[in-house]
């Protein structure tokens, strides 16, 4: 059974793992590599400084970088394994309303196709509520049949299809 826990240096060798299994340069969605950019993760103190990282995001008496927002990052593990990982923006800027939405989310390749997404995206919107939240943005590739349907699967409503910088972007509310 899947669980949401903080990330943790622990799982650095499962998460590389993981990452091995993506194609080299691949966007993961929700999983705050954008907050390492050519970091070395390998190097423990490096991983274990951006899972610092990750987890002061979601501090809003911190000073973010430049069109970042606050965010609560997950990662979603099973037998203390890395499965994948989801994030909850507190709030949205342009962009994000644009093409990212609040939550972001992606799935170790290895674990798709078992409803972990679903359940995960399930699972933080309640916290979405906690924040104050009474909807949530959730986007997704406009051909990820897999993921539309996690989004529908959780009360996603579509608002519409776009051309964004990203591409074609579904763009879904999920009141919670």
């Amino acid at each position: 059974m899947p669980e949401l826990i903080a990330p943790t240096a622990h799982l650095q060798s499962s998460w590389l793992a993981a990452r091995d299994e993506w194609s080299p340069g691949a966007h993961q969605d929700g999983a705050g590599l954008r907050l390492a950019p050519g970091a070395d993760l390998e190097r423990p103190e490096v991983f274990s400084a951006w899972v610092d990282t990750l987890i002061q995001q979601s501090d809003r008496s911190a000073v973010l970088g430049e069109e970042r927002v606050h965010a609560t990052h997950w990662w979603i593990v099973e037998d203390d394994s890395y499965v994948g990982a989801i994030d909850l923006r507190h709030y949205l800027n342009a962009v994000l309303l644009d093409l990212g939405g609040h939550i972001g989310y992606s799935i170790r390749p290895s674990f798709r196709r078992r409803g972990i997404a679903t359940w995960a995206l399930g699972a933080v919107l309640p916290e979405a509520r906690t924040l104050g939240l009474d909807r949530v943005l959730v986007t997704c590739d406009d051909d990820n049949i897999g993921s539309a349907r996690s989004i529908e699967c959780n009360g996603g409503v579509l608002e519409d299809v776009r051309t964004t910088s990203a591409g074609r972007k579904r763009r879904y509310w999920i009141a919670v």
